[in-house]
């Protein structure tokens, strides 16, 4: 696996939030961060705890939503009108 590159406090959380999110594909995460789904996988398992990690790699395996070639549907998410914008 490469050597993770260095990131901010910030773009880890956002990495990790996108990562958390069941809709969020990691080619969603790779376009904008330049980051494989292995790599943000090594982000998980070294910024959460490992309890936590479990947890997430438990949810996410054979998540057909965080593959976009596996979803079989074409839009993102439900967006209601009252959401901020």
């Amino acid at each position: 696996m490469s050597k993770l590159p260095e990131l901010s406090v910030e773009t880890i959380d956002r990495i990790i939030e996108m990562a958390w999110e069941d809709r969020t594909p990691f080619e969603a995460v790779e376009t904008q961060f330049g980051l494989s789904e292995k790599e943000v996988i090594a982000i998980m398992r070294r910024y959460m705890k490992e309890s936590s990690f479990r947890m997430w790699r438990k949810r996410v395996t054979g998540r057909n939503t965080k593959h976009l070639q596996k979803r079989g549907f074409v839009e993102g998410r439900f967006k209601s009108d009252n959401q901020k914008t």
